[in-house]
């Protein structure tokens, strides 16, 4: 009495081409029309439901129309009372019409057939997406039973949502139908009545009607099909019961499929016996050939770091057409990607979407709260898979880098995140990622993958929170003895997670006796460092020290943990002719800054030839702290300018990343009087790196050379590099004596900029000329281009001001408000821009404050780019004066301009510490650099 129970419909007998539910035959017509649907779908606020009753299987029957894009369908839920009640809550969207619904129960308990409670009143909350039952009795507690819905509904035709309906053309001009789902996270509704969170972890049973000619896909293999009595083109497919799994990971496809390459079964020792499927459409076939092979080495390496077998038979990886999801659909046993995604050549996303199988899928968190630290452990995971089949290469081997720098500078900022929501939980997950990379350093990789079987065996078909990730790692480090027993894993995380912030440490050594001091704030480089109750804030932190002495630049294990601290002692420290190395390899997410002595001695290592023992993740390390503590006021310029010594003899991509960033950011905050200098020592560090990357140059080189060539390129370019500058007038000049110069650029766009900016007026002018000539036939994005460099590259005042005169003063016909915003925010890049939009500003206030102080937005963007960028005291002199002059005129822009004066202010007191140590440092490099030349 206890077994699912198959719902029998008399009219379920339909072909995916017939009329709509609401207009059946006795018998079943082919026919073609359109209907106009709008499936506009607002995000659902989620709502939990009441506890009455818990779902203990599915039985699901869908009958998708599908050139009219309708469903309808039959769900019996098999269900136990955990409570006496009279009322039953399930999740059904507004879109979805429940036309019959049925409550069924054994009452008593050892009754054989089960008996119907009258329904007194059924009704769906209008501001939420639940349907409730109200019985004439109460239930008892314990009881067994079933729920019966008879439903129909849309499918989505404007999305891949829900149960979506999509259309592509084949090679012949075919138009060809394609039918999925995407249920998570909270769809499911949107398509049955059903238990629709992720806690309630069911068996399913599904059987769908689909046309004969085409493929129907779910998360088991098909179990029978079954033809249909006078419908000879459609067919019933009933698919296997599935293991527990919750309703977002339930999955659907029917379209014309064909499988790529061979079957491929995964056998392991643990238990794993999977046939893995590629499928796709006929003629994408040849784009995803040796994907399967990619699958296969794929799910061999997770498998291996969870050693727990999934009950699988079958994975099958679609690549469906069209679909335009942000990210890949995760269902159990049935994978979906974009066409583009699955053939691409990397296995990052491959892994990412393979480990959800364990990880959502075998294990599921209890709530959507638990969701971002599911992402973040497969994110890690899959970054990990990655590294070990091909080390890294598609991503250039730059992770954890890329999100991490990314991390410190979100995280640095007076207020994180701008107060947008979706990028703080990105973020969130980022942080998690990276800890629990810093637990597989710290507790050591066997003690890390112990710890994930054990908590995969425990909740394996189950749900779980994130403390019970925290549980299983403390204990498997307790059993290992991989931390002290007053470190508490779970109260380590929680010191990361709970704040939107990141710490910097400070190590001040004393050599006479051998100790060193550590201390832990908040690290910020938005200036002013006013953050509200920073001095309360502290973390649970690894100290890991690599040490000359030993030159062991491997090891990985703390020698103690910050425990909530504000300061920490080390001793047993090197004496002052070694130096040590705290958080090597990014260990933990924290900057770390040293006492003048410790950088001096690591820059005169990295100067040696010894300086490839320390790796190079290490080393970019130390050279981007060093620049940005400095940029924070925490350390010297001139310490930090030191860090780049070294560079003249280092050739590794991952050590050079950081510095493009490092130039360009330091490039628009120091004034004009110091530029040429600056612009000699960049061209002095990149000349050496460039001459050996442009002389083999090959087709088939590594694509993280030819990024490193490229950036080099372009920065030496934008220094002035005179062999740049002739290359690019030659090239531009092919455009200039073009007979048809309008009808199309030939020219690559790298030689946009350079050619602006030092290149001749005419040169200029000529561009200028592009952009008032450009055909609305072309391609709009190619103008945006051209006017982004010829704003943003010159640094001559005079091409500016003409570019100014043209669109702002004269209002040219050529040029929109949306170029006006352009190029108001391309002048904002450098000195030279904001200085001259500036100085035409006053010039010309009369003129201007007639046109457009009553064209808000125009005169608020032109007030902020022409204020808000100085640095100096200067600058804060010049609108100081300005504003005085004018006060009282600047109207919607009055509080733009207040603002612009109290940043420039903090501005102005960094400029005034950094900058003559900044030209000092500059002055003795190009000295020595010279002499050397000489």
């Amino acid at each position: 009495m206890y077994a699912l129970q198959v719902g029998v419909l008399a009219s379920l007998c339909v072909l995916s081409h017939c009329l709509p539910p609401d207009k059946m035959q006795l018998f079943h017509i082919i026919k073609t029309r359109s209907i106009d649907l709008n499936n506009a779908h607002g995000l659902t606020i989620e709502s939990r439901l009441e506890k009455s009753v818990e779902p203990t299987g599915y039985r699901l029957e869908i009958e998708p129309y599908l050139e009219d894009a309708l469903f309808k369908g039959h769900v019996s839920i098999n269900v136990t009372w955990l409570e006496d009640s009279s009322t039953i809550t399930v999740h059904c969207a507004h879109e979805l019409e429940i036309t019959e619904s049925e409550v069924k129960a054994y009452i008593p308990s050892d009754s054989k057939v089960p008996q119907k409670i009258a329904i007194k009143k059924t009704s769906m909350d209008p501001r939420k997406p639940i349907f409730t039952l109200r019985l004439e009795k109460s239930v008892p507690k314990s009881t067994v039973g079933h729920l019966n819905f008879s439903f129909k509904g849309n499918m989505q035709t404007g999305s891949t949502e829900a149960f979506f309906k999509s259309t592509y053309y084949t090679n012949q001009d075919v138009e060809r139908i394609v039918a999925g789902t995407q249920l998570r996270p909270t769809n499911a509704r949107r398509m049955f009545p059903c238990f629709d969170e992720p806690g309630y972890k069911t068996i399913f049973e599904v059987s769908v009607v689909r046309p004969r000619t085409m493929l129907a896909l779910s998360n088991t293999p098909v179990a029978k099909t079954e033809d249909i009595n006078g419908e000879p083109n459609a067919v019933w497919d009933h698919f296997q019961r599935t293991p527990p799994i919750s309703t977002f990971t339930l999955g659907l496809v029917i379209a014309d499929l064909k499988q790529q390459g061979e079957n491929i079964v995964y056998m392991d020792d643990i238990g794993n016996k999977i046939e893995l499927r590629v499928l796709g459409r006929p003629e994408y076939l040849q784009a995803l050939e040796g994907v399967n092979k990619k699958v296969l080495r794929v799910i061999t390496q997770v498998a291996y770091l969870w050693q727990v077998p999934l009950p699988l038979t079958r994975l099958d990886i679609v690549a469906l057409p069209y679909y335009q999801g942000v990210k890949p659909v995760d269902n159990w046993g049935l994978i979906i990607f974009k066409e583009s995604d699955l053939s691409n050549r990397g296995y990052l996303q491959l892994a990412q979407e393979i480990s959800y199988q364990w990880l959502g899928g075998l294990a599921t968190p209890a709530w959507w709260s638990d969701a971002h630290i599911n992402k973040a452990l497969v994110g890690y995971m899959a970054a990990a898979v990655a590294y070990t089949i091909n080390d890294g290469s598609e991503m250039e081997g730059k992770w954890p880098m890329t999100v991490l720098y990314s991390l410190y500078y979100e995280f640095s900022k007076r207020y994180p995140h701008s107060r947008i929501t979706g990028m703080k939980q990105e973020t969130a997950c980022t942080k998690i990622e990276l800890l629990f990379r810093m637990f597989n350093y710290t507790l050591g990789a066997p003690t890390f993958t112990k710890a994930l079987k054990s908590f995969m065996k425990l909740k394996q078909f189950k749900t779980f929170t994130g403390d019970d990730i925290w549980k299983a790692l403390h204990e498997a480090a307790i059993e290992d003895s991989r931390i002290p027993s007053d470190v508490d894993i779970k109260t380590v995380a929680a010191s990361w997670i709970d704040k939107d912030r990141l710490p910097l440490i400070t190590v001040k050594r004393n050599t006479d006796t051998s100790s060193a001091m550590v201390s832990q704030k908040v690290y910020l480089r938005e200036r002013p460092h006013d953050v509200p109750d920073a001095d309360k804030m502290l973390w649970w932190a690894p100290i890991v020290v690599w040490r000359s002495d030993d030159e062991n630049f491997t090891n990985s294990t703390p020698i103690t943990w910050m425990r909530n601290h504000r300061d920490l002692n080390l001793v047993n420290m090197p004496d002052k002719e070694h130096f040590i190395i705290v958080n090597p390899e990014e260990i933990a997410p924290f900057p770390v800054n040293y006492d003048d002595h410790n950088w001096n001695l690591i820059s005169k290592y990295l100067q040696s030839e010894d300086r490839t023992k320390i790796p190079e993740l290490t080393r970019a390390k130390l050279l981007h702290d060093a620049w940005n503590l400095a940029y924070a006021g925490e350390l010297s310029f001139a310490t930090a300018l030191n860090m780049t010594l070294f560079l003249k003899h280092e050739r590794h991509h991952l050590v050079w990343d950081p510095v493009f960033t490092m130039i360009d950011h330091l490039g628009r905050h120091i004034c004009s009087c110091i530029d040429d200098k600056f612009r000699a020592y960049v061209r002095n560090l990149l000349t050496p790196l460039y001459d050996e990357l442009k002389k083999d140059v090959r087709d088939d080189e590594e694509n993280w050379r030819k990024s490193l060539r490229s950036s080099t390129r372009n920065f030496l370019c934008k220094a002035g590099y005179k062999p740049c500058i002739l290359e690019v007038q030659e090239q531009y000049s092919k455009w200039t004596v073009d007979p048809n110069p309008d009808e199309g650029n030939p020219i690559s766009n790298q030689y946009f900029c350079p050619v602006f900016r030092w290149g001749t007026q005419k040169e200029w002018d000529f561009g200028l000329q592009r952009i008032i000539c450009f055909p609305p036939s072309r391609k709009q994005s190619e103008r945006t281009f051209l006017l982004k460099t010829l704003a943003g590259c010159p640094r001559d005042e005079f091409k500016i001001e003409k570019l100014l005169n043209v669109t702002v003063l004269e209002e040219n016909g050529n040029f929109t408000e949306t170029d006006m915003f352009l190029i108001f925010s391309m002048l904002t890049g450098s000195s030279q821009g904001y200085t001259t939009l500036f100085n035409f500003l006053t010039k010309n206030w009369v003129i201007l404050k007639e046109k457009y102080s009553s064209r808000t937005n125009i005169w608020d963007n032109m007030i902020t780019a022409a204020t808000a960028q100085f640095t100096t005291q200067e600058g804060l002199d010049l609108v100081t004066n300005f504003y005085v002059e004018h006060q009282g005129e600047f109207g919607s822009a009055e509080h733009i301009i207040e603002k612009s004066m109290r940043n420039i202010r903090e501005e102005a007191k960094w400029s005034a510490d950094n900058l003559p140590v900044i030209e000092k440092w500059l002055d003795n490099y190009l000295e020595a650099a010279k002499k050397n030349e000489d």
